[in-house]
């Protein structure tokens, strides 16, 4: 990970797709693979509320203009990041998927759990975390051509949010140092919490979602899937290191993360019109061919 410049933060308006003929198992027909992408965006429009509002509570405190347009910015993509899912997971409630009780039970622990219970440092120090999460999971999409055999619409979306996560990555990190004041304890544990608690709550709704499909060889699905995340090679695996840097004391978003590809994302996107799709196969053709 070369680390890079701070990028501009585009407000860009959310693409649309048609999911109607949408694969069951749009990833290469693998169920895990398909359902750990779809049970992560069943989870997005909530969490983007959640991350607005913890933003939002300290927006006032921001004495930096930068910043403030930063925050603005942030807020505005991270909207349009739960419109664009929304859609999608209306698609995934056409299969028989829980979306809407999903969806309570989380806006229930986000918002009547963490946002009225802890401090407002820590559930700022929770959307920092995450935002690391999205952020490196985003530069391993493009670094590692993960998505070379997926739908071509549900990687345009990805590739399209990843985009975005990395241009705001730093914001919340921002926020929490610099207005909020919060330490590094706060940051460490919040961290830790996030790490915990986010792959449980995805593989939760996985398990409803394999249940739904009527999944046979259930063991073999989950085994084969949790090494393809965490065995040797797998996706967590590649990107611990930069996972771990967050933990350094001098720690800085923008210190971690390739920067070619979003770049190459970036120029696709800007000379074909604002085309989701024509960007995101530009970058797939670059790693295929890298």
């Amino acid at each position: 990970m070369d680390g890079g410049s701070p990028q501009a933060i585009v407000p860009r308006k959310g693409p649309e797709f048609a999911w109607q003929d949408l694969p069951r198992w749009w990833f290469g027909g693998d169920p895990f693979r398909t359902r750990f992408f779809d049970a992560m965006s069943l989870l997005f429009p909530e969490g983007e509320k959640f991350f607005i509002a913890c933003v939002r509570d300290y927006r006032d405190g921001i004495d930096d203009p930068q910043l403030r347009a930063a925050v603005k910015d942030f807020m505005y993509q991270e909207g349009q990041h739960g419109v664009v899912h929304t859609a999608f997971n209306e698609h995934l409630k056409s299969q028989g998927i829980a979306v809407d009780e999903v969806l309570a039970r989380q806006r229930q622990i986000m918002f009547d759990v963490f946002r009225r219970r802890l401090p407002k440092v820590y559930t700022l120090g929770q959307t920092a975390a995450a935002e690391h999460m999205t952020a490196l999971m985003a530069h391993g999409f493009f670094s590692t051509g993960m998505f070379d055999d997926a739908d071509p619409r549900v990687r345009a979306m990805y590739a399209w949010h990843a985009v975005e996560e990395i241009e705001h990555k730093a914001v919340a990190f921002d926020v929490f140092q610099k207005v909020a004041r919060g330490g590094y304890f706060t940051r460490v544990l919040s961290m830790l919490q996030v790490s915990l608690t986010f792959p449980l709550h995805v593989f939760a709704i996985m398990r409803h979602m394999f249940k739904v499909d009527g999944v046979r060889n259930g063991f073999g699905v989950w085994a084969r899937g949790l090494w393809w995340l965490y065995g040797p090679g797998g996706l967590y695996p590649r990107l611990m290191r930069h996972y771990l840097a967050y933990f350094k004391p001098g720690f800085h978003p923008w210190q971690q993360g390739e920067l070619q590809t979003y770049r190459l994302w970036r120029e696709s996107y800007e000379r074909s019109g604002s085309n989701a799709l024509a960007a995101a196969d530009a970058v797939m053709a670059a790693t295929r061919a890298a």
